[in-house]
This record gives C-alpha cells, structure tokens and sequence, in this order.
C-alpha cells in the first residue's frame, strides 16, 4: 500500500501545479484534492465498509479521476463501465461482479437500479489524502474484457499488484517522470493501459492531457504534441499509422518519452517516428492486463536497438521481479531460438479470473522451480527467446487480437452475430488490415447476400463500438483444410484490397 500513500503525498506537495487538462481545461493538484476528497466523504457516508466493489462509469472529467484516488485512500476497488458501451453488457459487469454502488459524474445517471453518487453535486469538505489502513490482497480494480462466451470476462487486480508494477517501473533507471512533463493520457478507463498513463503522472506530479471522447482520437494527439509540447507520450502502435500522413509536420523536441503497448509495434514505422522526435527514448512495453498493464518493454532506438522478427520489434526482457517462460503444447520449457507460448510469473500477476474456474484451468498452470511451486499465466502469445536473452514475438496462439488497443475474442464476435442471425448460417470473425496496416474487424457469412442492417442493429446493443465489424464478406460455402476446419487463411482472401 506504498504506493498510495505516495499518491497523496504526490497530490499534496504539487497543490500548484495542472493535474489534469480536459477539453482545453486545466486542473491543478489543489483542484484534484478537493474532488477526490469530496468523493471520499461521500463514500464514507453513503458506503459500508464491507462493499469493497465499486462501479465507476468512466466519463473524461476530473471527477471520474479523483473517483478512482477516493476509492484507493479507501482501500475499495473500481469497476469501470465506459457509458457509450451498451447499458445490457454493463449491467452485466455489475451483476458478475454483485457491485451494488455505482459512481457516475454524467448529467443524468442511468443506472437507476443502483445506489448512485453523482461526484460533480457533492459538498465541500476538507481536504483528506491519508489513506485507511487496508491489506494488499484486496482489489484495487476489476476490468472486464471479451470472452469466449458472449459474456465479458473480468481481471481483478490486486493492490499488491499495483504496487508490484510502481516497485518494478521505480527500478528501470532509464524511465523517470518529473513535475514538469506533460503527458499524454489517450486510453479510455475500461483499457489496462489507462492505469499507468493516469498513476504514474500522479506519482510524479505531472500534468495529464486527456482526449475527448467526441474527439477524432489520431487528430486530437497531433494537436496536443504540437500545441501542448507534450513530453511523454503513451500510446497504441496503430494511432502512429494514423499520424503517418503528418510525420513531415511533426518535428517535437520537447518528447521525452514514447512507450508503445497493446499491439504489435513494426520496424519500419518505428523508425519514421522515431525520427520526428529527436530527443525522445522510445519504449516498447509488453504486458497482458492479466499481469497489471506491463510485464516488461524493449528499449527501441532506430540505430542501435531495433531487433525485430518479421518486421515486429521485440518486446525485450520482462521487469524486475517478473519471470517469462517459453513453453511448449504440455507447458514444458523449450530451448532458446525455439518458438513456442511465452508465461509469465510474479508478483504482477493476478489471482485468476472472476467466477470462472473453468478459464483459469486453461490460462494457469503450476511448475516446480528449486523445490517451489511457481503459478504461471499462459498469454496466448507465441514467441522465442534468442540467443541474446531479448524476447520477440511471433503471433498468437488462437483467435484472439487486438482492435485500437483492445483485446477481443473473435468467438464473442460470432456468438452474438450467430445469435443475431437466429444462428441460421455459419459466421466467421476475422481481423484483417487496411492499408495503413491497422488491425479491422471483417464478418464472412456463408449465405447468398442479404441486408445485414438488422443484425448489426443487433450486435451493436450487445458489444461495444470497437467489436463491431467494418467489413462484411458473403460466401456461397466455406472452404475447409485438409482436418474438416473452416480455412481462416482462405477466408482473409476476400478482404484483401484490388
């Protein structure tokens, strides 16, 4: 619990300086204080102490932020539901998770089946940053992501995890964040990445810079690295595809930092960008949210450090504290330059599933290391180790990818676009690029044509807008490899571009 008491102290020694700017609007620590402290008291109030599960409905306003200090000082954890999600699948998440208290900044709160705090229409009250003693195997959030089943499956994570991922980032001399940066917050509250682009400014004292939920995301960054003379730049690979177009206007000596995560960051790209920031380290972080946001990065530098396999730059060696492990089919360790699923150990790494014993039997397994059992956690991700000791990835183990930063199942796509077609044909999710290299969403269904109007209508009120498919293909009959399954290789066939 360290950490937040750090926060606080954070909070109160940088009173004077922009915590937060919001749609042009700046907030200083002192302001940050008062919401958090505001929110505080009316958990206090209006919260038991027994419920330590909280529903956080994750709009971009200071509130929203402060909700997530007030609830740590607490020692209660954050269920973050984004409010333009479809309310069915929030709800949901409330149900899994038996949260009965929801906090919510929005004008008008929906959720008219909970007990809401509405944060933006509290009483003032005197600033309290010193948080209740609390035990570090308590969660400190819960975030949900696609699952197999058409349900969202969640990820608790533990304060002691948190703090894990604080103690390993404190321990890499090359990463350092101070008062004066200014740094991108780009990712929504229901992404893993979002933790560290909103604590570790807050560690340090330094100013966050959101993007407005209306806002055209790529363009929006642009605008803040240019006008802002932002720092520290967090981001997803794919939004620098976006950039591409802009690279001969962007020339930023004052970013200090650039960290990638959440996809595959590619070589030659890196180097372009690399070269509009003359002054900056750049990062190349790995980590699942099942081991808290990062598990370890390669340090990219378009002279000197940038290893790669199949155009992909490596993901380095894991953090302090954190062991990878390249296995086998039957989870035994395989010999160096050989490919196979990479797992991850340590003090990161959360206790399993939500309420889903059947998921943690698949993703966990246990292996005796000098006389102790060690719990590993099997990312799905297939890579090797070369004879360097750098680890570098090689693609995924099943149908499982990245869109904008996101993990989604495909099989919760087709469930809900089977369910959506009274399960009358045959449906298959693909992910497939576009020509800035992107990862999209394409639907093939075995069918003649027909309007699809009604069951994307469908779709749309069961998953998020980020699941929905951009591209849809119709086939008379799917083709099938040489063991009876449908060929996926085939079916990309028919999005590649004329």
């Amino acid at each position: 619990m360290e950490f937040i008491k750090r926060i606080g102290n954070s909070i109160e020694k940088h009173f004077d300086h922009n915590a937060l700017c919001i749609n042009n609007t700046f907030y200083t620590y002192r302001d940050f204080a008062i919401a958090v402290s505001k929110i505080r008291t009316a958990i206090i109030d209006r919260i038991a102490d027994s419920e330590k599960i909280i529903g956080l409905v994750t709009n971009d306003d200071l509130e929203t932020y402060a909700s997530i200090i007030a609830l740590w000082l607490e020692g209660k954890a954050y269920v973050p539901v984004n409010p333009s999600t479809p309310l069915e699948r929030n709800i949901k998440i409330f149900e899994l998770t038996e949260t009965k208290y929801v906090i919510d900044s929005s004008e008008t709160s929906i959720y008219n089946d909970y007990e809401v705090i509405v944060s933006t229409n509290l009483t003032d009250t005197i600033i309290d940053l010193i948080p209740k003693a609390c035990l570090g195997d308590q969660l400190a959030y819960i975030l949900f992501t696609s699952g197999t089943t058409g349900l969202p499956k969640g990820v608790p994570i533990t304060f002691d995890n948190v703090g894990s991922l604080v103690n390993a980032i404190d321990a890499e001399p090359e990463f350092n964040l101070v008062a004066s940066d200014r740094c991108l917050q780009m990712f929504e509250l229901t992404f893993d990445f979002s933790v560290v682009t909103y604590l570790f400014p807050i560690l340090s004292g330094a100013c966050m810079y959101t993007i407005p939920k209306n806002a055209i995301k790529y363009f929006y960054i642009f605008k803040l690295i240019i006008e802002q003379k932002l720092t520290v730049l967090t981001m997803v690979p794919s939004i620098i595809n976006y950039l591409r177009p802009y690279f001969s206007e962007i020339n930023t000596p004052d970013v200090r930092y650039c960290s990638f995560g959440g996809g595959a960051l590619h070589n030659d790209i890196a180097k372009e960008w690399s070269d509009c920031l003359p002054n900056c380290k750049i990062f190349n972080y790995y980590g699942p949210t099942e081991f808290t946001v990062y598990s370890g990065f390669y340090p990219y530098h378009k002279i000197t450090n940038q290893k790669a396999h199949n155009g992909i730059i490596a993901i380095g060696t894991p953090h302090k504290d954190t062991t990878y492990l390249i296995v086998n089919e039957k989870n035994e360790e395989v010999s160096v330059d050989t490919t196979g699923e990479l797992c991850l150990s340590g003090p990161q790494m959360t206790s399993g599933y939500w309420k889903n014993e059947k998921r943690n039997s698949q993703s966990f397994f246990t292996r005796s290391e000098n006389g102790k059992e060690v719990k590993y956690y099997k990312t799905g991700d297939l890579c090797f180790k070369d004879q360097e000791g750098d680890f570098l990835y090689v693609g995924r183990a099943d149908f499982q990818v990245k869109i904008r930063g996101y993990r989604v199942e495909l099989a919760e796509i087709e469930f809900h676009a089977k369910t959506g077609a009274d399960k009358k044909n045959n449906i298959v999710a693909l992910d497939i690029y576009n020509n800035l290299g992107n990862a999209e969403l394409g639907l093939v269904i075995e069918s003649e044509k027909f309007d699809v109007e009604q069951l994307f209508d469908y779709m749309k009120k069961k998953m998020p807008n980020y699941m929905i498919p951009t591209h849809v293909r119709f086939v008379k009959e799917f083709p099938h490899s040489i063991n009876g399954k449908i060929d996926r290789k085939e079916l990309r066939k028919y999005f590649q571009h004329k």
